[in-house]
């Protein structure tokens, strides 16, 4: 009898097939239709094929057959249905399939979204989408297989690391990848724009949407993570500039560029090589992501610890496929038309510097990820590249490029007025520097250059969210009557409004992330019963202690009162997690959540002192305005997804730009 299981690995089998026939249609037809079209069913069996295959993958999860031996090493009878879940992806195998599956099912949704397109182009994209589904698929099918079977089934399995059993981080790896796989989408389309040898502004029109979608996706994901490594990790801070962070970065900012490069392209028809290269680079940097995590070279609580031989198994997929890629721009680059001219004063020359600043800070990112790796690899000498570094290299060239933003809205197309656009956001700017003057009086930096960064920081985020009013204001042609500025408020495009939505966001992010930054105080003392801690303002007093029982764990923790001026605050309950299914212990921290700021408390293990009494190492943090961390990036996907919502920008192409082609 057929075990289910089986026709998983059947299934994705299938996949694997279907994807070089998909990729064998499109060679064996030139990609110019005839047999070439059986691509696109092809595309939607391969589609189907890995989805019943994951969907069999996670069915195991759910009913905990340890059987499969994925199964056994990730669960357990006794863990919540949710982390039964995220377990079919909480492993090298198990992630490597939700990648196949995302992989397959954005080949499908050309097919299915590309109704509109040239054929030629929309095949020879979907046989790029076959060879690197067939790459990926067959790693997973013949190295990496998440559904092989145990001959003899254990009684119960191994569990999953508590630290992975968390709501953020379950959804955070498939956010992560239909971020990074979703570049694949612009990658195949930019390999089939170069073997064309046709790029114009109804190309940049039809990637920009996939651009959009997985910039958001990748932004959700990304502040996942951040959430995740603050309040499950308790080292009080979100962001460590880890080299596995930092490779989910690099493809964010390559695909921000892409954006702004994309919207240029198809505007005035210029920087049409920028964007293609961009568009590779943007997927070459996602596998080097999934590289990086898989290879063994990283030790990092985010990466998986594999053999290097499927490490170099993924490094010959990353070669194969960035080499050649980037060998048919060689080739291709020198055609390309240089397209519409633009004065050095304009939107586009904007737009072109901020690209380069944001391509300069990806060069200063890759350096320090990279840089340790090599230096142990050739000459065996360990390094490592911390925040100090990223602050003195790419926080300046952050800082220019942000600067840009609010004046590039404003600036013309071919050719702008860059002392009028000064002059209409001089108010803008005035109330920033104000606004960050104020923030500066309650700034207690230990050093001038201290508080020289607070300041810029503070005024950086202030100018990018009053600019960012200041162009609305302008697009409404706002003025005190008020009906008039309603009816144009709501006809507003939901292209404008995302625009505007994700500068507030990165606005309120840089606020966040820079107050956090310098204002954050913290304090680590051994207390027992009855102590109390000093922080700032804040008293904490620990009350007692209490037992909670758990879904899979038992839980020990502390009570604390914290009070501030005499009032109480709040009320904090850190624990200290025991797993029995793993024998491992993690600490779970207590957060009183204010509306922008984070009392956090992190309990160690209890230590016996020379008297008798117990104490607990506790370590208490004032995280002042982290939800804007937070908050602002969520605020960018959502504009990016309003964006991706305007009926002009459907992921379906629009009629005018099918029209321009005809004509």
């Amino acid at each position: 009898m057929t075990h289910i299981d089986e026709i998983g690995n059947y299934c994705l089998g299938l996949a694997f097939c279907f994807s070089l026939a998909q990729a064998g249609f499109v060679l064996a037809g030139r990609g110019r239709g005839g047999i070439a079209r059986y691509a696109e069913g092809a595309s939607l069996a391969a589609a189907l094929a890995i989805a019943l295959s994951f969907a069999i993958l996670i069915f195991a999860f759910v009913r905990s057959d340890f059987s499969v031996v994925n199964v056994y090493e990730h669960s357990h009878t006794d863990k919540p249905l949710l982390y039964k879940i995220s377990g079919a992806w909480g492993s090298h195998e198990g992630s490597m399939l939700l990648w196949c599956t995302i992989l397959l099912v954005y080949g499908a949704a050309i097919t299915v979204k590309g109704r509109h397109l040239p054929e030629s182009l929309k095949l020879k994209a979907l046989g790029v989408q076959g060879l690197l589904g067939a790459a990926f698929v067959g790693f997973t099918l013949f190295s990496s297989n998440p559904l092989g079977r145990l001959e003899d089934a254990p009684l119960q399995g191994q569990s999953l690391n508590p630290a992975l059993q968390d709501p953020a981080l379950a959804f955070h790896p498939p956010m992560l990848y239909l971020g990074y796989v979703g570049m694949s989408v612009v990658f195949s389309f930019a390999v089939a724009a170069l073997i064309e040898g046709r790029l114009d502004r109804a190309w940049a029109r039809w990637i920009r949407p996939w651009v959009l979608l997985a910039w958001s996706c990748l932004t959700v994901g990304i502040t996942l993570g951040a959430f995740w490594a603050y309040y499950e990790l308790g080292w009080g801070g979100w962001w460590a500039w880890d080299p596995v962070e930092n490779a989910s970065f690099m493809p964010w900012l390559a695909a921000t560029a892409l954006l702004h490069s994309a919207i240029v392209m198809e505007k005035r028809d210029s920087l049409k090589a920028w964007t293609v290269f961009l568009g590779l680079l943007a997927f070459t940097f996602s596998m080097m992501g999934a590289f990086l995590v898989r290879s063994g070279l990283l030790t990092s609580v985010h990466a998986f610890a594999v053999d290097p031989q499927r490490g170099i198994l993924l490094a010959a997929i990353l070669l194969i496929t960035a080499g050649s890629g980037f060998a048919l721009f060689a080739l291709r680059a020198p055609t390309l038309a240089p397209g519409g001219l633009f004065a050095p004063v304009s939107r586009e020359a904007t737009l072109v510097l901020n690209n380069l600043l944001i391509s300069a800070a990806l060069c200063s990112v890759f350096l320090g990820t990279l840089y340790p790796i090599l230096m142990q690899a050739l000459f065996d000498k360990t390094m490592s590249v911390g925040a100090p570094y990223y602050l003195l290299v790419f926080g300046p060239i952050m800082i220019a490029a942000l600067l840009i933003v609010p004046i590039s809205g404003l600036m013309s197309w071919k050719r702008g007025d860059l002392k009028g656009v000064m002059q209409r956001l001089a108010v803008a700017f005035g109330v920033s520097v104000l606004a960050a003057a104020i923030g500066l009086l309650f700034h207690k930096g230990p050093t001038v250059l201290s508080s020289v960064e607070f300041f810029v920081g503070l005024l950086v985020g202030f100018w990018l969210i009053f600019g960012s009013f200041k162009l609305l204001a302008e697009r409404i042609d706002f003025n005190w009557k008020a009906m008039p500025n309603w009816r144009r408020l709501v006809g507003l495009p939901l292209a404008t409004w995302g625009m505007i939505l994700a500068h507030i966001g990165l606005g309120v992010f840089v606020l966040g992330a820079v107050t956090e930054t310098h204002q954050k105080l913290s304090v680590m003392q051994s207390v027992s019963p009855g102590d109390t801690l000093h922080l700032g303002r804040y008293d904490m007093t620990f009350t007692g202690l209490y037992t909670q029982p758990g879904a899979n764990y038992d839980a020990q923790g502390g009570v604390f009162d914290i009070a501030s001026n005499g009032r109480k605050v709040c009320e904090a309950r850190p624990q200290r997690r025991f797993y029995p299914a793993s024998n491992q212990v993690q600490s779970k921290v207590a957060l009183c959540f204010t509306p922008l700021d984070d009392l956090y408390v992190v309990m160690a293990e209890p230590q016996l002192q020379p008297d008798g009494k117990a104490s607990w190492q506790v370590r208490f943090f004032y995280n002042p305005w982290v939800r804007l961390i937070f908050f602002g990036p969520l605020l960018m996907a959502l504009g990016g997804l309003l964006s991706l919502c305007d009926r002009r920008l459907r992921l379906g192409i629009a009629q005018r730009a099918d029209k321009a082609v005809k004509g």
